[in-house]
């Protein structure tokens, strides 16, 4: 690719809940939520550590060679699929790399519990504890950092980063991207109906170039599962349309969708909002 871009944002991983690695779900993909973010300085920003990180990794070495990997990494939350591919994150696993990881400092009393000066650092050694997994997170010899931010906007040169609430059980946090005028907004596991949320995620998703959003439920299944955390594709399109989006993805693909459902999902969302697409493994919005 050469450098006439602003952002590049690929898919990596779109399923919701847990991975699906099916013949008739790979279309669309059966990994856990995954986004790179580049930028034509090549440098590299991933959203959430579900398992496409793992795959994610493997390219970022083989695009590196012998240079060292420098990256940052931002978690919207810590439910179990959207960390569950960091143990396999290859660049981990080399000492020369640094990976920094970022999140909302909304894991109050954590740090206390575990005796650590950081919630995020603890939570994400937990999950590769005995039993849970046979090497511990402190094995991995990458230089590894940890940043608890709050909701004010991180600019990275010409990038800014502005975090936003979420509506989901135990609190999640979304993404806007801006880099030059070009926009993505990124807004998975949230769940519509929280008046005031609502409202703030139309605010930061006003003019989006792209808006990926959790969409993993239809308007009928919703009403069966209201209280689980997430949202649907009549939803997305209602807020692509009150924000002025230039584009909506469809994301956190039900672990029950085939592709031919979500196909179907997807027309059925496009006579909402025109231009609408499912989000997909290997996909790249440039701009």
């Amino acid at each position: 690719m050469d450098n006439d871009f602003r952002l590049c944002m690929t898919f990596w991983g779109v399923r919701g809940s847990t991975p699906t690695p099916q013949i008739e779900n790979l279309s669309y993909g059966g990994n856990t939520p995954c986004l790179e973010v580049l930028l034509p300085n090549n440098e590299v920003f991933i959203f959430d550590g579900g398992t496409g990180i793992r795959t994610l990794g493997a390219s970022l070495l083989q695009r590196a060679g012998d240079q060292k990997v420098s990256l940052k990494v931002f978690l919207t939350h810590f439910h179990w699929d959207h960390i569950q591919g960091i143990p396999f994150f290859p660049p981990l696993y080399y000492e020369e790399n640094e990976v920094t990881f970022h999140s909302v400092g909304f894991l109050e009393g954590t740090h206390r519990r575990m005796g650590s000066n950081s919630g995020l650092e603890e939570t994400l050694k937990e999950q590769m504890r005995n039993p849970y997994f046979p090497i511990s997170f402190d094995f991995l010899p990458a230089k590894k950092g940890f940043v608890e931010i709050d909701l004010e906007p991180l600019k990275f040169g010409k990038l800014t980063i502005h975090p936003f609430p979420l509506h989901h059980p135990g609190k999640a946090f979304g993404y806007r991207i801006e880099s030059e005028g070009a926009v993505i907004v990124y807004a998975t596991d949230l769940e519509h109906g929280h008046q005031e949320l609502d409202t703030v995620v139309r605010d930061f998703s006003q003019n989006a170039d792209l808006l990926i959003f959790d969409s993993q439920y239809t308007p009928e299944e919703y009403e069966k599962q209201k209280g689980w955390g997430h949202s649907t594709w009549l939803e997305g399109c209602r807020v692509a349309n009150e924000a002025k989006v230039e584009q909506l993805a469809l994301f956190h693909h039900d672990p029950s969708y085939d592709d031919q459902k979500f196909f179907q999902i997807v027309q059925k969302a496009r006579r909402k909002f025109e231009n609408t697409v499912g989000a997909q493994e290997g996909y790249s919005v440039v701009l």
